[in-house]
């Protein structure tokens, strides 16, 4: 992971130089400044899926392929600026949030009109660049264009339900209900995919040059079981992570009344009394560290916190059993396997 790192972030860092020349104007510095810190941070779990695809299939060790697989960083980076503005999240990575970022350039500045929406409308602004941003990398990365071509339909796929992913989530918590199958439809959808199944499909498809049906049994066994359990492990996170880990305030996705799989288990197995609690905290954008550890209790005290662990467990372990006999190079197989612990692993 070290190695394929430092190569990523050497052609997000190229490629983001090569915009500035065209757009050359000091009043836009603060975009790309905000752009290459939030850029600057991640684990790079996706472009390691889509370079370890490319690998399995045959692909060989060539500097485009990690440019094609860094794009997938910033299509990420525009997911997480959208993001905070729809959860109204103030940190990210440890630092202000976007939308944060921009709304203090605008009251240091004392400039006219709300610094709330300045922020927000900035934020969304760059989402859209990085977006935009995310395609031209793919496009221009080097590699064949039959190659590309191949894959381009998994690429459009994968962006479109990465956004109804992030239509889905608002709609879970408009509803105010949900139930683990609710629940899993959003996180799959939203992060699960596009986080493992996608990226693995992309560098699978981009070094075979079709869509042969052993990728799609690989990507599904492997690809969506590890995309699930990579998200309980986040919804886990997201209520007992360390803030230094999770680069977000303890218990962030109370706060912000995230509808996860871990609170639908959480609900559908609190007594009435608990379950009156849960609903009349969660969402509160107030909650101390009182409410969070009385969640937190709640959530230990029904099983849901182990059950989602034991989820894990079971994922991981029939994701890892399904490389045994994929048709894919041993390097290949072995690297997977220790991106899926890695993606899985308890920070807390």
């Amino acid at each position: 992971m070290d190695g394929l790192r430092t190569q990523v972030d050497r052609s997000l860092r190229e490629f983001v130089e090569r915009q500035q020349p065209a757009l050359d104007d000091p009043d836009l510095e603060p975009l790309f400044s905000a752009a290459n810190e939030l850029l600057s941070g991640g684990k790079r779990l996706r472009p390691a899926f889509c370079y370890w695809g490319w690998r399995g299939a045959g692909g060989s060790d060539v500097p485009e392929i990690f440019t094609a697989a860094a794009s997938l960083e910033l299509l990420q980076a525009s997911a997480l600026v959208h993001d905070d503005v729809m959860d109204k999240s103030d940190l990210r990575r440890g630092m202000p949030s976007a939308h944060r970022r921009f709304q203090t350039l605008h009251e240091k500045g004392g400039w006219y009109g709300s610094a709330e929406q300045f922020g927000e409308g900035a934020a969304i602004l760059l989402g859209n660049l990085l977006l935009i941003w995310s395609g031209e990398m793919w496009r221009t990365s080097g590699l064949p264009y039959e190659a590309l071509q191949a894959a381009q339909p998994v690429h459009d796929h994968m962006r479109t339900e990465l956004m109804c992913g992030q239509y889905l989530d608002l709609l879970e918590q408009a509803h105010g209900e949900n139930t683990f199958e609710s629940a899993l439809r959003v996180a799959l959808y939203k992060s699960g995919k596009y986080s493992v199944e996608q990226p693995l499909r992309l560098g699978l498809v981009l070094a075979a040059g079709a869509a042969e049906p052993w990728i799609d049994d690989l990507c599904v066994a492997y690809g969506r079981r590890v995309g699930i359990a990579f998200q309980l492990r986040d919804d886990i996170l997201g209520v007992f992570g360390d803030p230094a880990h999770t680069g977000k305030p303890a218990g962030d996705d109370l706060r912000e009344g995230k509808r996860t799989m871990l609170i639908a288990r959480t609900l559908a197995a609190a007594s009435d009394d608990d379950a009156r609690i849960v609903r009349r905290l969660l969402g509160d954008p107030h909650l101390d560290e009182q409410g969070v550890a009385t969640l937190r209790a709640i959530i230990d005290d029904t099983g849901a916190l182990q059950e989602c662990e034991d989820l894990i467990g079971d994922y991981l372990g029939e994701a890892l059993a399904s490389l045994d006999d994929a048709p894919i190079t041993p390097e290949s197989r072995s690297a997977l396997a220790e991106l899926a612990v890695a993606a899985t692993a308890r920070k807390t």
